[in-house]
């Protein structure tokens, strides 16, 4: 949580600092999604690093480098285009930091249901970290200049390293021996098992940040105030809490992986509601419902993990994590430019028909092949 919130106060107050600084609407959207690239490119190169070197060392140093980074920030003599590569350094790392995370949750709790569990109360951990980031780092720029908004992130990027170093046991790398390249990373796309089941974890969230990234112009279009706006921006998070919590407690881990399909085919159903272009209350209550059926991921990491390798475990978790960033940062801009020449309450109907479309696809191929590894067996 710590770390998570340092890096979403930074990213808020490092994208007011380059406004503030620029007078630049170009730069200051720059900034914010500068964040998603480095993803692609950490996660694809670095993901390695995950196996080779013992998790705790592996945790501490990416907040180490973080914290470092966002301290080089604050000094007011670092230009703008300083400020740019510091925050793809920040972003370079993060997936390799997510994924490390979640391959020690596997060897901690074990690749069965209580890895599930644990993983699902990260996820949980992590959507009210994001909507608390938003919140402290909106109050925080009221009170402090934009500098001293990251400043505080240092802090509690420091803080992160420290509770890791002191708080976890230190543990073996999965793959200490193992001195493999960017080879490995591609030898798991090619394993079409895998490679189905990272497309279902990409997919998703390349249409799910539609609305939230057209919230701000929809409730423009339809008149409303910013405390609508608001309801608009935390109903999905609210949703897949919900969903979640829901689904950890009641459905047992076979049955969580049974509803992995229905949910995903049903997820995106509630888009469809925008193209009535309905009120902030009825968009809300579509998007709370499209962020509980989030809880098919439960289901999907139980897969996940039992068809990755152990000691390539922190490379595929790696990479899912980059992946699942990047194509958010595709989602974003895709639905800024649709929403140029479309309205936007038929862009976020159209996306949520495309998603479905999509995984209805992407669902039948992965029968086909699950179907053909079951005769081959026999």
């Amino acid at each position: 949580m710590l770390s998570l919130l340092g890096l979403v106060v930074s990213e808020l107050a490092l994208t007011v600092l380059v406004y503030d600084l620029t007078r630049s609407p170009l730069l200051s959207s720059l900034t914010f999604a500068l964040g998603f690239l480095p993803y692609l490119l950490g996660g694809t190169l670095l993901a390695g690093l995950a196996d080779r070197h013992p998790p705790r060392r592996v945790l501490v140093v990416c907040d180490l480098i973080c914290a470092g980074a966002v301290a080089l920030m604050v000094l007011p003599a670092t230009p703008v285009a300083g400020l740019l590569a510091l925050r793809c350094a920040v972003a370079a790392v993060a997936p390799v930091f997510q994924g490390t995370r979640m391959a020690t949750l596997a060897d901690i709790l074990g690749d069965g249901d209580l890895f599930v569990l644990g993983r699902s109360l990260l996820r949980i951990v992590s959507q009210s970290a994001l909507l608390a980031g938003f919140g402290v780092g909106g109050v925080l720029l009221t009170v402090v200049p934009a500098r001293g908004a990251i400043a505080v992130t240092a802090a509690t990027f420091l803080l992160s390293a420290l509770l890791l170093r002191l708080g976890t046991a230190r543990r073996p790398a999965r793959a200490a021996e193992t001195r493999e390249g960017l080879g490995a990373t591609w030898s798991l796309l090619r394993d079409r098992r895998i490679r189905g089941l990272m497309l279902l974890f990409w997919v998703p969230p390349l249409f799910v940040v539609v609305p939230e990234a057209l919230a701000a112009p929809y409730a423009d279009e339809l008149g409303v105030s910013t405390a609508a706006l608001g309801l608009l921006m935390c109903a999905l998070p609210v949703g897949t809490i919900a969903g979640e919590l829901l689904a950890g407690a009641v459905l047992r881990p076979a049955t969580r992986v049974r509803l992995v399909a229905p949910l995903l085919l049903a997820g995106f159903l509630p888009f469809l509601l925008y193209a009535l272009r309905p009120g902030p209350a009825l968009a809300a209550l579509a998007l709370v419902l499209a962020g509980a059926t989030g809880a098919y991921t439960l289901g999907l990491d139980a897969r996940f993990v039992a068809a990755v390798p152990e000691e390539r475990r922190g490379r595929a978790m790696t990479l899912m994590t980059a992946g699942m960033m990047t194509v958010q940062g595709l989602g974003m801009a895709g639905a800024g430019l649709a929403a140029e020449f479309v309205p936007v309450h038929l862009v976020v109907a159209g996306a949520g028909l495309l998603a479905t479309v999509i995984l209805a696809v992407l669902l039948a191929t992965e029968g086909r092949d699950g179907a053909d590894r079951h005769m081959t067996s026999r």
